[in-house]
């Protein structure tokens, strides 16, 4: 069964940093690109980064650009994202997401507080 796992999330100051993590099962994991998704309180689901099947290639959204960085280990299955100098406005349920097949996961949730 494909599965997509997030963790990691929880509250943090503005300034400060979190990696988040997305342990992945089910199925070959290198052969996938990936990406993340956020969703703040009361808006649409937006695009955050993607990262290539190989990880040579990486996307951000403007909003990403210079602080998150996308990464994959294919030892371990799983796709990070760590985030620097979290805004207010980083808020936001951040989902794990494999494009083919429209795979999901869960959710994990950040709160960045000013």
């Amino acid at each position: 069964q494909v599965r997509l796992l997030e963790s990691g999330g929880g509250l943090v100051q503005s300034g400060e940093s979190l990696k988040l993590s997305c342990a992945t099962t089910g199925f070959p994991f290198s052969v996938y690109s990936m990406n993340w998704f956020r969703q703040p309180p009361g808006k649409e689901r937006e695009f955050v980064a993607s990262i290539s099947s190989g990880g040579g290639v990486a996307n951000y959204a403007d909003s990403a650009k210079g602080r998150f960085t996308i990464s994959r280990d294919s030892a371990k299955n799983t796709v990070y994202l760590y985030m620097t100098n979290l805004k207010p406005e980083d808020t936001a349920v951040y989902y794990c997401y494999r494009p083919t097949g429209d795979v999901w996961g869960q959710g994990t949730q950040v709160t960045v507080s000013s």
